[in-house]
């Protein structure tokens, strides 16, 4: 039986990684032994990344909810848990942004919360 040499699927995978390498300094983007340990690690970099946005956004919204609320005078956690008492469900992405372009609005949420917790 004659031998089969896979020359051509490797210079197609090494072909591949390093492509997604383009732009690495130096032997990241040249050799694919280094280049593969690179890729590998900046797609795991990269998935936790999309992770960390979510959070990270999260924690904007709150920061801008909690200084609008304070502005009319209730804490973050005072302010969620009256708009939770009265049924208003809104969620945080809209609520910081009516904190930052609708402060009437807000401050008519903030009235709301403040009667259901009193």
């Amino acid at each position: 039986m004659a031998r089969v040499k896979g020359g051509l699927n490797h210079k197609k995978r090494a072909n591949r990684t390093l492509k997604l390498a383009k732009g690495y300094r130096g032997a990241r983007s040249k050799q694919y032994r280094v280049a593969k340990q690179s890729v590998m690690r900046a797609l795991t970099s990269s998935y936790a990344g999309r992770k960390e946005r979510k959070r990270q956004f999260r924690q904007l919204w709150i920061a801008r909810i909690n200084a609008a609320a304070r502005m009319n005078g209730l804490s973050y956690s005072k302010f969620m848990y009256g708009l939770k008492a009265s049924g208003i469900e809104l969620n945080r992405k809209v609520l910081a942004d009516m904190a930052v372009n609708d402060a009437e609005g807000f401050a008519k949420l903030a009235e709301v919360a403040k009667t259901k917790i009193a």
